[in-house]
C-alpha cells in the first residue's frame, strides 16, 4: 500500500477495463491508485491512456511489480484460469472478471490457491449494485407485497445477429455463461442456494449453434424465481416483475449505468446512472386497511464502485468478503448444469 491506498493493476486494456473498472476507481482515489496495465499490444486509439499510469507488454512487470497489491484480470474468460493462478502464486490480491472461470473445478482450484495464500480473491458481480435490482430489494423489505410469491427478471436484447455469426457451440461463449452470471449471482446473493432449479436452455437456431435463450426457475420453499434472458426479443420484457400476496412491482427498465458508459458518459457527472421519473417502477398494493394503492417507486442509485469499496473494507478493514467463493462456486455449477446437454 502507499499514502493507505492499494495499488492496483490490470491485466487486459480494453472494454472491460475501461468501461467498468476504471472510471469506478477513479472515484476513489483516496482509496485506491492504479499503477500499470498490461495488454499484449497496447494501443490508445479507442481508450485513451490515463495519466499517472504506466502502460506495458509484459505481464510480468504487474506480477514482480513489489508495489502492487491486488491486480484485476480484465481478459475473455478463456484466459482467466492462468492468469488468475499466475497473480495469486505472485502473491497479489485477484479481483476477476465474469465469468469468473470456464467450469467450476477451475473456480475452486482458484479459491484453494487464494485460501493457501492468504489472499483477496473474488468474481467482479458488479449487477448486485444495479438500480433495478437494489430497487427490487427496497420493494421487498418494505413488507407491502406481503409473503413473496414469485420474481421474475429479464435480461433481454434483439440481436439476432450475435447467435446468427456463430456456427458452433461453445459452453464458454454460451449465452447463458455471458449473461446468466449477471442475473444468477443476483439471485444467489440475496436469496441464497435455492431448493432445487429447472434448466430450459435453448439452441433457437438449431443443434450446433450458439445458446441464445434461457429461463431457469430457482425455487425457495413456495417462491419462485425465474430469471430470463432472449437475443430475439424486439421488446424487453420488465426487467423486474415481483409479486406477493398484496400486490406486485413492476419495473420496466434495465439499470442505466451501463447505457451511460455506452456513451462515454462517466461516473464523474452527478447525474450518472440515475433513474428520471420516467423510469422508476410501479407498485400495486393492498394494505392492512384494505385499501387500493398504485404508486410510482423512485430507484435506488445503482453504483458499480461498491464492489471495490467492499474489496477495500475486506483486505485494509478485515470486514468480511462480501462475494464469496461459496456463491461463486455455486454460480458456476449452475452455469455448467443449464449447459450440459447442448451440443
Amino acid at each position: 500500500m502507499i499514502n493507505n491506498k492499494l495499488v492496483l493493476g490490470y491485466i487486459g486494456n480494453g472494454k472491460s477495463a475501461n468501461r467498468y473498472h476504471i472510471p469506478f476507481v477513479l472515484q476513489r482515489q483516496n482509496k485506491f491508485m492504479i499503477k500499470k496495465i498490461f495488454d499484449i499490444h497496447v494501443r490508445h486509439d479507442i481508450w485513451k491512456a490515463i495519466d499517472g499510469v504506466e502502460y506495458c507488454e509484459d505481464v510480468n512487470a504487474l506480477l514482480q511489480d513489489p508495489d502492487i497489491d491486488m491486480i484485476v484480470v480484465c481478459t475473455t474468460h478463456h484466459f482467466h484460469y492462468n492468469y488468475a493462478k499466475m497473480v495469486l502464486e505472485a502473491g497479489k490480491h485477484c479481483l476477476v472478471e465474469k465469468p469468473f472461470m470456464e467450469n467450476s473445478k477451475q473456480a475452486k482450484e482458484i479459491f484453494d490457491l487464494a485460501n493457501q495464500k492468504g489472499l483477496y480473491c473474488s468474481a467482479y458481480q458488479n449487477r448486485r449494485y444495479d438500480s433495478d435490482f437494489l430497487t427490487v430489494q427496497k420493494i421487498i423489505e418494505s413488507g407491502k407485497l406481503g409473503d413473496l410469491l414469485e420474481l421474475e427478471m429479464h435480461f433481454d436484447y434483439y440481436r439476432p445477429e450475435v447467435p446468427e455469426n456463430v456456427d458452433h457451440f461453445d459452453p464458454a461463449h454460451s449465452y447463458l455463461y455471458g449473461h446468466g452470471c449477471h442475473t444468477l449471482d443476483q439471485v444467489i446473493s440475496y436469496f441464497g442456494r435455492p431448493d432445487h432449479v429447472h434448466y430450459d436452455v435453448r439452441q433457437l437456431l438449431g443443434e450446433g449453434r450458439m445458446n441464445d435463450y434461457f429461463d431457469l426457475d430457482l425455487y425457495y420453499g413456495t417462491l419462485k424465481v425465474s430469471v430470463k434472458s432472449s437475443y430475439f426479443r424486439i421488446k424487453e420484457r420488465p426487467s423486474f416483475i415481483v409479486y406477493g400476496k398484496k400486490g406486485m412491482f413492476v419495473k420496466q427498465t434495465k439499470d442505466r449505468q451501463e447505457e451511460h458508459l455506452k456513451l462515454f458518459y462517466m461516473p464523474d457527472h452527478e447525474d450518472f446512472g440515475k433513474d428520471t421519473p420516467a423510469h422508476y417502477g410501479v407498485l400495486t398494493y393492498v394494505d392492512n386497511q384494505g385499501q387500493y394503492h398504485e404508486e410510482k417507486v423512485p430507484s435506488v442509485d445503482g453504483d458499480y464502485v461498491r464492489v471495490y469499496d467492499g474489496i477495500y473494507d475486506c483486505i485494509v478493514n478485515g470486514k468480511p468478503q462480501i462475494i464469496t467463493h461459496e456463491q461463486t462456486l455455486l454460480q458456476m455449477e449452475m452455469l455448467e448444469k443449464g449447459v450440459q446437454n447442448l451440443k
